[in-house]
């Protein structure tokens, strides 16, 4: 378990042992972003992109590993685009700091990264 500074709060950061060892073969480096949808619903999600997006607060976790919290939604409700992937926009939070994670667990399994976070 490790402490992470992410725009002022504390984030536990927990990495099974598989995601231990796979972040240690000293592959390209991972971004873990932690992604908050408001939409029609509110969704929570941890995507793995090749970089970080410019509107997220991002904190590194040594070097092989960045953190990054990312509040979006969309600009119109389509319940039958929620599972899709539809155009997203930074969402503008008044506190910021209310609504950043408290945890973060990423998993290494099945050759892919599975992740999750919560308050």
């Amino acid at each position: 378990m490790q402490q992470l500074d992410l725009g002022g709060r504390t984030l536990e950061l927990r990495l099974s042992a598989a995601a231990r060892r796979r972040l240690a073969t000293g592959g390209a480096p991972l971004v873990a972003e932690m992604e908050l949808y408001f939409s029609c619903l509110i969704r929570k999600r941890v995507r793995f992109p090749a970089a970080p997006h410019a509107g997220a607060v991002c904190v590194h976790a040594g070097e092989s590993l960045t953190v990054c919290f990312r509040p979006v939604m969309t600009r119109a409700c389509a319940i039958e685009t929620v599972e899709g992937s539809p155009e997203l926009e930074a969402f503008p939070i008044q506190r910021r700091e209310a609504f950043l994670p408290r945890w973060l667990e990423l998993d290494w399994r099945r050759g892919g990264w599975s992740g999750d976070f919560g308050y």
